[in-house]
């Protein structure tokens, strides 16, 4: 794992968008004319897409939970997860890590529901429009993954969740990165890669070129002990990464072969390389960065 301080400067990819990567909305909304995750593209009622969310938390969830780990979730945290997608971190926090409590949110519930219990309260919210003045309580942990890239007031809704936090807690946020082989300009993989960033970028206006920016929101916010990592998992034959990505392009058929984006044979063998035993790939990587609200001296 690389880890970055958050002192040094972000150097921004030049491609521009985000896959929503493991479906969980938290609110999510375009930017200007765009649409809205969940709506304009990967609605959580069609068919297959609690599975192709799965696919992704079966490779992003174990960097999760060993970094929660890290900054020692446990007994006694209350914690809030945000765009809590099919439940999986909420469930572990409950289940595995054994906290007090964990209210999960998102704007579809559908597959959270059947998770409420006596530790596990299940809010459907837009946070963009959650009021400062809820009655949520503050939490030791504001976790949000796959979430802020959509949302086009990122710096002050950093800045709210920061809020949620007692004294000592961590806000910890997760967003995916990509890592594009410079070399690689042409490869039927890179050129579909690409025009996947560019779709989502127009389409639902969620953005990764400014995930690297996180460690700098999180001290703007006025947290301590800033850092940030990042994590590329492989991509190769088999694995649920390349179930995860060829579900995704398939969903994204119409928009990928818009006029100006990608030819279909380009699309085609795209999708053949990812069911091919040559797959051999840096997939896109999850940033984490992470800060902990003050405790005052007394």
């Amino acid at each position: 794992m690389a880890a970055a301080s958050p002192e040094e400067h972000p150097v921004h990819a030049g491609h521009a968008g985000a896959t929503g990567i493991t479906g969980d909305t938290g609110g999510a909304r375009g930017t200007g004319d765009a649409g809205r995750y969940g709506e304009a593209l990967f609605r959580p009622e069609a068919p297959g897409e609690g599975e192709r969310i799965d696919h992704a938390a079966l490779v992003y969830d174990p960097l999760t939970r060993q970094r929660l780990l890290a900054l020692g979730v446990g007994p006694g945290w209350r914690c809030l997860e945000v765009g809590a997608g099919t439940g999986t971190v909420a469930r572990w926090l409950t289940e595995e890590a054994g906290v007090d409590e964990v209210v999960a949110l998102d704007r579809d519930t559908s597959r959270l529901t059947p998770l409420a219990g006596p530790r596990m309260r299940v809010l459907t919210e837009d946070l963009t429009r959650l009021d400062d003045e809820a009655e949520l309580g503050s939490f030791d942990l504001v976790h949000a993954r796959f979430v802020l890239m959509h949302l086009r007031e990122r710096r002050a809704l950093v800045d709210r969740l920061a809020k949620r936090l007692r004294p000592g807690g961590y806000l910890v946020l997760s967003d995916a990165a990509d890592v594009p082989d410079p070399a690689d300009t042409r490869s039927a993989y890179r050129r579909t890669l690409d025009a996947m960033w560019r779709a989502l970028a127009e389409t639902i206006g969620t953005d990764i070129a400014a995930v690297l920016d996180y460690p700098h929101a999180l001290r703007a916010a006025g947290l301590a002990e800033v850092a940030a990592e990042l994590v590329c998992p492989p991509l190769t034959p088999g694995t649920p990464l390349a179930a995860f990505w060829r579900e995704t392009w398939q969903r994204m058929r119409t928009d990928l072969l818009a006029p100006g984006r990608l030819e279909p044979v380009v699309f085609d063998e795209a999708l053949a390389y990812l069911d091919s035993p040559g797959l051999a790939e840096l997939g896109p990587g999850m940033l984490t960065a992470w800060g902990r609200r003050p405790t005052p001296r007394v």
